[in-house]
């Protein structure tokens, strides 16, 4: 891997004609996959894939996954799909299929994530599957998963502003950018949008005469008693709560159902849509560590969470699901916050500033343009916040175990994947 990203830019360039010309060379192994579901959007598109995997799983089928970014390994992104449930690629499978896709592309103009897509076409068609679940690493217009002529759907998770130096900055022309996966003739189901936003996707669906399934509108899933209640024009659904928390957990599930209720091309039985949600996971959303090296550097019986969340949308679930665990049981919150240079941190920690007064700010080692913690701070100091600042993670645990509190902390790190993976490493529990 540290050889192909060398060789390759790792610089985002929006266009497809060096994806569609390598996978020419390559045979065309994105036309020899199972069927796919493709799935952007700005937020969750992480935990939607999830659900939709263990659903799947749950129905005794197999399931392919490709996903970005990695957290601890790059084999997170590539799942296999097995009887019983997928695994991680191997390194050995890895690196084979990243060297044979070297070697056709002979040195030609590619980004990295264009060859690591290409990989996962070739992995993929290589191994029998029921279903292949495919991420957008960026916008979808000109990301390089989208070469699929015809997925079996399309799957538009919030749209919110992010990567505005790339997408646009306007919630309309990010919407664009995402609403350009949606294919003709194919379905396509949406989470709830701004008003804004699903104007740009219901006139991409029209114009492409896609059926457009919209929450609120084709479809909808409420908390009652603290079970998910999904209901669409086939009926309505009483299941179990999600094992990922907060209230954001239960839209992200409605849409997977709403996805697979919607392309009926599988039979799955309500027995698997309930044993999908109740075992999805998805490591860095909300994760509680409550196992593993980090928790003893902290105050003695604190509560430690890991969340990747970096936009303004992000911050937002994220604390409105620290407000439902203030409300069960109350304790003091402190946020260890690190995050990339090109995120607003003020939009970002504003959604926190009701909840803690208290931020630590960290580096992310080996983050290339990661935003400097003084950076960091002055943001949080602009929001009327107490702020430190730490060299990192352990560093930041100990000086808040040198403090006295009458009830032990709730302690959030958050603000950057990248930071989330360097956490899972030093915690020793990476995803598997």
């Amino acid at each position: 891997m540290t050889r192909l990203s060398s060789l390759h830019s790792s610089r985002i360039d929006l266009s497809l004609d060096r994806m569609h010309r390598l996978l020419r060379e390559l045979d065309h192994p994105e036309r020899k996959l199972a069927t796919v579901i493709h799935v952007a959007g700005t937020n969750g598109k992480g935990s939607t894939i999830a659900y939709l995997r263990a659903i799947l799983e749950a129905a005794g089928l197999r399931v392919h996954v490709f996903t970005s970014p990695w957290l601890v390994r790059i084999n997170e992104s590539f799942r296999i799909g097995r009887k019983g449930g997928g695994v991680l690629v191997g390194d050995d499978e890895l690196c084979a299929v990243l060297e044979h896709c070297e070697r056709v592309n002979a040195g030609a103009p590619l980004t990295f994530f264009e060859v690591k897509t290409a990989a996962a076409f070739c992995l993929f068609a290589q191994h029998p599957a029921d279903v292949v679940l495919l991420e957008v690493g960026l916008g979808g217009r000109f990301d390089s998963t989208n070469v699929i002529e015809q997925p079996l759907a399309t799957v538009l998770t919030p749209i919110g502003m992010d990567h505005m130096d790339y997408l646009g900055d306007t919630l309309a022309a990010i919407a664009g950018e995402k609403a350009a996966i949606i294919k003709r003739n194919v379905p396509a189901i949406s989470a709830e949008q701004t008003s804004e936003a699903m104007a740009v996707i219901e006139a991409q669906a029209s114009r492409v005469r896609a059926p457009l399934f919209a929450a609120g509108e084709g479809w909808h899933v409420n908390v009652e008693r603290g079970r998910l209640v999904y209901q669409d024009e086939r009926g309505l659904m009483d299941l179990a709560a999600p094992r990922l928390f907060g209230r954001h957990q239960f839209d992200n599930a409605g849409l997977a159902i709403a996805t697979l209720r919607t392309a009926s091309a599988f039979k799955i039985e309500p027995a698997a849509f309930e044993a999908g949600i109740v075992n999805a996971e998805w490591p860095a959303r909300m994760q509680r560590l409550a196992s593993g090296s980090l928790i003893d550097f902290g105050p003695t019986g604190c509560e430690l969470w890991l969340d990747g969340g970096h936009n303004a949308d992000g911050g937002r679930v994220v604390a409105a699901a620290l407000g439902d665990l203030e409300e069960r049981v109350s304790r003091p919150l402190v946020v260890i916050a690190g995050m990339m240079g090109n995120k607003d941190a003020g939009a970002f920690l504003a959604n926190f500033a009701g909840l803690t007064r208290h931020i630590i700010a960290v580096p992310i080692p080996g983050a290339d343009n990661a935003m400097p913690p003084d950076r960091l701070a002055v943001a949080a100091r602009a929001l009327g916040m107490r702020v430190e600042i730490a060299t990192g993670i352990e560093p930041a645990l100990r000086a808040l175990a040198k403090l006295v509190y009458e009830v032990p902390p709730r302690i959030l790190i958050t603000g950057s994947l990248y930071l989330a993976g360097h956490v899972l490493a030093l915690n020793g529990t990476p995803p598997q």
